[in-house]
């Protein structure tokens, strides 16, 4: 029986699916003017943000508080927004030596003398910034916090001997000896962790001042101000050197902190008696439980 061929199968063939092109929004803007308006949205944001950290830093101490969280909403890695926050910080201090002027009458001696100590530790605690994790300070933070919250309570004394001579708050004479080795020690490592973590460092400031000047706290708060202000102005100018500054960001935040500095040492002034201390203490406490927990809390 003869063999036949088989007759060859051709290949299944599909119809061509034409590609899907998506249709354009019915609203489409320009990028450009998208743009536009995302930056003056955030700017806008980052202003109000500054006001109310500027305020909140010289009155009670706790300016990251509220800067740092913006920042970090407004979409800024963690070590971007510490380093920005930390570089807009020097705008409150200089709004707050603007708005300090009766305070700090008659003590530009000391605070320049105890200035010179803040900056040499800012710029320490910046170097440790930029070469090590944070996360050292963050373990230590809230109990650095939570004893300078209740430092802050203990009853002041004016007219004891220390710094400041009377509850007037003239200038020291001296703060040589055992007890300005002391102090000088106690505000370089304080400057520090401003220049490297910075979380209510000033809280930490004013517990040490208020410790050892004999002012009322309305001077105290004026001069942690600014010897504050000297510990972040040192540490800002190596992190915007050396930093991963986010300058968008940097900018409309430092405007709104040094209105905010301006403004709040006029808050400051009308607080009657021991409530800043109370106060500062108040919110250091409650931000020493809030970065504990999440320190420890797993």
């Amino acid at each position: 029986m003869p063999l036949t061929t088989p007759r060859a199968i051709p290949p299944a063939t599909f119809p061509a699916i034409p590609p899907v092109t998506p249709p354009a929004p019915p609203d489409a803007r320009p990028a450009g003017c998208g743009w536009v308006v995302a930056v003056f949205v955030e700017s806008l944001g980052l202003i109000g943000a500054g006001i109310l950290a500027g305020v909140a830093g010289t009155v009670v101490s706790v300016a990251s508080l509220v800067s740092y969280p913006a920042l970090l909403a407004f979409g800024l890695p963690p070590l971007t927004a510490n380093v920005t926050n930390t570089v807009a910080l020097l705008f409150t201090g200089l709004g707050a030596a603007a708005g300090s002027r009766p305070e700090l009458a008659g003590q530009a001696r000391l605070v320049g003398r105890l200035g010179l100590v803040t900056a040499a530790g800012g710029a320490t605690g910046a170097v440790l910034l930029l070469v090590t994790p944070s996360e050292a300070f963050g373990a230590i933070a809230p109990w650095l916090i939570g004893a300078a919250s209740l430092l802050l309570l203990r009853p002041l004394r004016l007219g004891r001997p220390g710094l400041g001579g009377g509850a007037g708050g003239g200038l020291a004479g001296d703060i040589g000896g055992g007890m300005g080795f002391a102090l000088r020690a106690a505000l370089f490592l304080t400057a520090v962790y401003l220049g490297y973590f910075g979380a209510a460092g000033g809280i930490l400031m004013f517990a040490v001042l208020t410790a050892v000047l004999d002012q009322v706290p309305a001077r105290v708060n004026a001069v942690k101000n600014v010897v504050t202000a000297a510990a972040n102005g040192v540490a800002a100018v190596e992190l915007a050197l050396f930093g991963p500054v986010r300058w968008s960001a940097a900018v409309p935040l430092a405007v709104g902190f040094l209105v905010g500095g301006w403004v709040g040492p006029a808050v400051a002034r009308r607080l009657p008696g021991a409530s800043l201390r109370v106060l500062a203490a108040v919110c250091g406490a409650a931000l020493a439980i809030k970065l504990g927990i999440d320190a420890y809390g797993g």
